[in-house]
């Protein structure tokens, strides 16, 4: 490759590595990422290229508050590489949908620019068909959805970059344990969004084991002075496949066994609750077996619970004990208000 031709695609990656104001990136984090993409560059080079090269003809805007500087893009600034199609618009239309429901306003916030780029492409294509699907299509989560969590613009961007820069933070976080605000410094490893809320996973400062933080809880929080550390062997996946958001009840799976009706059958044949499942008709019956190796967690639990009816759980028995002294507690609890209404 030519030197132009290398120089002209290091500033076209370094053009999409900048986010919009007010998220920031620090130098030596763009000259990481320069090289993870296979340019290597001092930090000078670098620095020239974003104060005298592109800021000359891209609103760029540097926080030289502190040290490292910071780059980030005028928040209305607009520019897409390559143009946006018509079939791209309308997938980012119907994400943005189907995001509202599950992720913070701050955090779809941040690709509202695309969103609204996306909407006025379709309504000038009045007369383009993929246009009129925007109109005509919704994506809705599946049961009911709880309005996600309000979560502080600052508090997103500052745990963000925490993240990314593997850097501490000191964070005064509201216990929901004890209802009372907690001041702790947290080394972040790792965020998930589940449901209508966002958890960060980080250790506290003087313990190794990792916890998980609600981040609409989080009511201050500002990057600490204390070097981050990390977290032994920390793998997402694993962590989460482990049944750390699933509420496991044990560490292994266990075989479900159940009678359920027949609009259960369809819907799991449709969409199995696991990838062994079998579902046989029973004869001379209405109903069918249901057969499934499940993890042993309070979630597949509740799923049961919100079946009612519909399913007659047979095996595990220590399931069917808790199901039963559920609709039994339901049962007393609807028997109490009519004798006192």
């Amino acid at each position: 490759m030519s030197d132009a031709r290398d120089t002209l695609f290091r500033y076209l990656t370094l053009l999409q590595l900048i986010p919009r104001y007010p998220g920031r990136i620090a130098t030596p984090v763009l000259k990481e990422k320069l090289a993870e993409r296979g340019f290597n560059i001092d930090v000078r080079s670098l620095q020239r290229d974003l104060s005298q090269k592109l800021s000359s003809h891209f609103p760029l805007g540097c926080d030289d508050s502190e040290k490292p500087y910071k780059w980030y893009f005028d928040r209305d600034f607009q520019c897409h590489l390559p143009a946006l199609d018509v079939p791209s618009a309308l997938t980012l239309v119907l994400s943005e949908e189907y995001l509202k429901g599950l992720l913070p306003p701050v955090v779809v916030g941040q690709l509202s620019s695309h969103f609204t780029d996306a909407r006025r492409l379709l309504d000038e294509l009045a007369s383009n068909g993929l246009s009129q699907w925007a109109r005509k299509v919704r994506a809705i989560p599946n049961g009911m959805a709880l309005i996600p969590a309000e979560l502080e613009e600052t508090t997103w961007q500052t745990v963000a970059q925490a993240l990314l820069e593997q850097k501490a933070i000191d964070v005064t976080y509201l216990s929901r344990t004890t209802e009372t605000n907690k001041h702790l410094t947290l080394h972040p490893q790792g965020i998930v969004s589940r449901h209508s809320a966002t958890y960060l996973l980080a250790q506290v400062e003087g313990f190794s084991d990792l916890r998980q933080f609600a981040l609409h809880r989080v009511k201050q929080v500002a990057l600490s002075d204390v070097k981050w550390q990390a977290t032994e062997a920390f793998d997402i996946d694993a962590y989460i496949q482990g049944g750390a958001f699933g509420y496991r009840q044990g560490p292994g799976d266990v075989t479900l066994e159940a009678e359920i009706t027949r609009s259960v059958a369809w819907l799991l044949q449709e969409t199995p609750i696991a990838d062994t499942q079998t579902i046989e008709a029973l004869p001379d019956s209405k109903w069918h077996r249901l057969t499934a190796c499940v993890p042993d967690d309070q979630q597949t639990l509740w799923w049961l619970m919100g079946m009612g009816a519909n399913v007659k759980v047979i095996a595990p028995a220590a399931w069917r004990d808790t199901l039963t002294a559920n609709a039994e507690q339901v049962v007393a609890q609807y028997q109490e208000s009519v004798t006192t209404a």
